[in-house]
């Protein structure tokens, strides 16, 4: 895994550091060719979310995101977004590609360990599809099974870290 990967991790929410870890592991296992997974975006703040949001409203360029401050998965370290590293330098976001030649496109090889893993991804969403989107379908709170939503975690409160405590 490489270093910024490493560093995006470890600004996930604690509950899921060790899971991105070997789901990453496991990405860079099955992609036996020439395609490396890195983490583009992890933990986002509500004010990077709020720059985010105004990209392609109050601010130039096209939009990003439809979530406000607060209604991002981001914004509660829950959520990651990748891109693939061919031969260790040039970025891609070419979900067709099939660098190891296993017959299998590798971004689908990496959704499949997502998935398997309980995250679900952005490119699964009937709008404003986000292909490198990727986040905890659910997660446990005192015991018993939440859906990792925003309007389920923005009341919740915060540690001293600014994670919701589960």
């Amino acid at each position: 895994m490489d270093k910024p990967s490493e560093s995006k991790i470890k600004k996930l929410h604690p509950l899921v550091r060790e899971e991105v870890t070997q789901i990453i592991k496991q990405c860079d296992e099955a992609l036996t060719g020439r395609a490396k997974v890195r983490i583009t975006q992890g933990t986002r703040t509500f004010e990077e979310q709020e720059a985010l949001y105004a990209q392609g409203r109050t601010k130039p360029g096209k939009k990003v995101t439809n979530a406000k401050p607060g209604q991002s998965i981001h914004n509660y370290g829950l959520a990651v977004d990748i891109c693939l590293i061919i031969d260790g330098k040039t970025v891609s976001w070419d979900t067709v590609k099939d660098w190891d030649n296993d017959r299998i496109a590798d971004w689908y090889e990496c959704v499949k360990i997502f998935a398997k893993n309980g995250w679900d991804w952005g490119g699964n969403w009937k709008t404003f599809k986000d292909l490198p989107h990727f986040e905890r379908r659910f997660i446990l709170k005192n015991g018993k099974q939440i859906k990792a939503s925003w309007r389920n975690l923005i009341n919740i409160p915060k540690d001293k870290f600014g994670y919701v405590v589960l």
